[in-house]
């Protein structure tokens, strides 16, 4: 399912089975009970039970008001985040939609406080990069078969990323969490630390936050859109 190395957790696109969206709890629960099944998205040993009740109750949420109360947090509570949620965020960026669906991206997530730390400075020493759950999103246009330039297969892969990243976030947001998406990041320094030879698009921090935020006031859409 996924390797290790100094607990980064590399989560594979191609290694996540696909589903039908009205289908995505059995997939990855089997049907919310224990029972160890490798064929589903994430397989669980046998003891572990899942939240179905809380589960069900995010499948309701109206995405529009996650949309509209979503905010960027920068300050979150020292505690951990469940299982069970990390899953749903996993699984929210697997459907995300991709260039030929090929899902041209990867996600490393950093649980190593070593690591983290050293993101930290290859972020412009932002330090809510030191979050409770790190997630990097990295480009893999070896993925995205299709007969186009290069350069191209690039802009695709950029662009599964930065959405399997968007998806995330939402779904980070739908479940009582909060983000901050982080951009400015010296590429390099990324990968160096990851160990890895993909190109890093953005890395996502999620926590429960300390505070929750109202939303900033947006741009008034008569502003916003131009018709030709």
């Amino acid at each position: 399912m996924y390797s290790t190395t100094n607990t980064i957790y590399y989560w594979p696109s191609h290694h996540i089975v696909m589903s039908f969206p009205n289908d995505i709890l059995s997939r990855m629960f089997g049907g919310y009970g224990g029972g160890k099944d490798e064929t589903l998205l994430y397989p669980k040993e046998e003891n572990q039970v899942q939240d179905t009740a809380e589960i069900e109750e995010v499948f309701q949420t109206n995405i529009f008001n996650v949309m509209l109360n979503r905010r960027s947090h920068r300050r979150f509570e020292d505690r951990p985040i469940e299982d069970s949620k990390l899953e749903m965020i996993f699984a929210a960026a697997d459907t995300a939609p991709t260039a030929g669906g090929f899902q041209g991206f990867e996600i490393y997530h950093v649980k190593s406080q070593d690591v983290k730390l050293r993101l930290v400075e290859a972020a412009n020493n932002q330090p809510y990069v030191n979050a409770p759950v790190v997630l990097v999103f990295c480009m893999n246009p070896e993925r995205v078969k299709m007969n186009f330039p290069q350069n191209i297969i690039k802009k695709f892969s950029q662009q599964d990323s930065t959405l399997a990243a968007a998806y995330s976030q939402l779904a980070a947001h739908a479940l009582g969490l909060s983000s901050v998406w982080i951009g400015m990041i010296n590429e390099a320094k990324v990968m160096e630390v990851l160990k890895t030879n993909l190109v890093p698009s953005s890395i996502l921090c999620i926590g429960y936050p300390k505070k929750m935020l109202q939303p900033k006031p947006k741009r008034n859409l008569k502003d916003l859109i131009h018709q030709i």
